[in-house]
């Protein structure tokens, strides 16, 4: 497989013949490659399984069909393999990197990660990819002979250098002023488009948002236009899914369209190009990124802003906080796998672990069980 990379992959992609290697040394494996290993590995990891019930912006029980933390990262590992595939770069490890990003997300989304921020703030605060990385290190516990999951360089990397409007991570450990691999790239858009179609796709299903509104947005109204010139007799629920899959469509294609104009005007040819670029490789035309910019700006005031949001953004800063407050004054309240390590582990960065790898749902019952007289324990 690394002979057939060689001859397939484009030479500025990652192969896993010149990986940088893992912290721990381990024999190969006789039939996958570095980064194949690290993509099953992390598609086995419990943090991964708990994805399904961590919300993407609706909590859990609020209906069936909406996105998870779990779904988002299928969408977004997706769209990266696909991508990568159009670019000759390494599918594994931008599936890999894709499947691992949101492994550290709090429960309840972004407004977890605020609240833990805030308790954190005089212990180094939180981020939730320092936290996905803590939990590949050390917090996952499956391997006899290493901490962690013991993933290759470039995944790791991946996880701290991932960017987009939500993340800024100081990936001290990585080189911070070096560019990350065009893998790495990849799924720091491809997180952007699926997030931008999906939220709106769910917004729509929900009510929060109304087609109508969406018609101010340039590129909805555009692709809305062309879908309905196309189809004239679709229901609303086949309209929506026809307009969110051409806009992934169109964004996709700009954005292979775009990078291979970038790769020719930078001259890259290899991985060491990509690392000592200006900028990065992997990139929307100009106009793209303005209709991207305008769609954002639309979500963020119509739907995160949206008074149905702001009650469950409030709810989960109470129960995330009355839990840490709980746990942080009597340790003993914590399951024994944790609080066996008080001794060992800083108190506060060991409940931040824990409440920061609830699910939605669990979080909810811990609330109850902790604040509810009747609610048995």
């Amino acid at each position: 497989m690394e002979e057939q990379e060689e001859k397939v992959l484009a030479p500025y992609a990652a192969k896993n013949s010149q990986t940088k290697g893992r912290r721990y040394p381990e024999e190969d494996h006789p039939y996958r490659t570095h980064f194949q290993r690290d993509r099953d590995r992390i598609i086995h990891s419990t943090a991964f399984r708990r994805l399904e019930y961590k919300t993407q912006v609706f909590v859990n029980h609020e209906g069936d069909h909406y996105r998870t933390r779990l779904t988002h990262t299928i969408e977004v590992a997706q769209i990266s393999r696909s991508i990568a595939r159009a670019l000759k770069l390494n599918e594994d490890l931008a599936e890999a990197i894709a499947l691992v990003h949101d492994l550290g997300h709090t429960p309840f989304g972004h407004s977890g990660e605020e609240t833990l921020n805030e308790i954190m703030k005089e212990h180094g605060g939180f981020e939730h990819n320092q936290q996905s990385l803590r939990v590949v290190d050390l917090l996952e516990e499956k391997y006899p002979n290493f901490p962690g999951l013991n993933l290759t360089y470039e995944v790791r990397e991946g996880i701290m250098k991932h960017e987009t409007i939500y993340d800024r991570p100081i990936p001290t450990e990585f080189n911070p002023h070096k560019k990350a691999t065009l893998e790495c790239q990849i799924v720091n858009l491809a997180d952007e488009i699926a997030y931008n179609c999906h939220d709106v796709d769910d917004g729509l299903a929900s009510d929060v948002l109304k087609e109508e509104e969406l018609n101010e947005v340039t590129l909805w109204h555009d692709i809305a236009r062309e879908v309905k010139k196309q189809h004239l007799h679709l229901s609303p629920s086949q309209r929506r899914h026809q307009i969110v899959r051409m806009v992934i469509n169109f964004e996709v294609s700009d954005l292979i369209s775009e990078t291979n104009k970038k790769i020719q005007k930078h001259q890259i040819k290899s991985v060491d190009d990509v690392r000592n670029a200006a900028e990065n490789i992997i990139s929307f035309c100009n106009p793209t990124k303005k209709l991207n910019s305008q769609l954002k700006m639309f979500l963020f005031d119509k739907m995160y802003r949206h008074y149905r949001m702001i009650r469950m953004a409030d709810k989960a800063r109470r129960i995330i906080t009355q839990l840490f407050e709980v746990y942080l004054n009597n340790s003993d309240q914590l399951p024994p796998s944790f609080s066996s390590k008080i001794r060992e582990e800083n108190k506060m960065q060991l409940v931040c672990d824990y409440v920061a790898g609830m699910t939605d749902r669990f979080a909810l019952q811990e609330y109850k069980k902790l604040f509810d007289p009747f609610e048995r324990v």
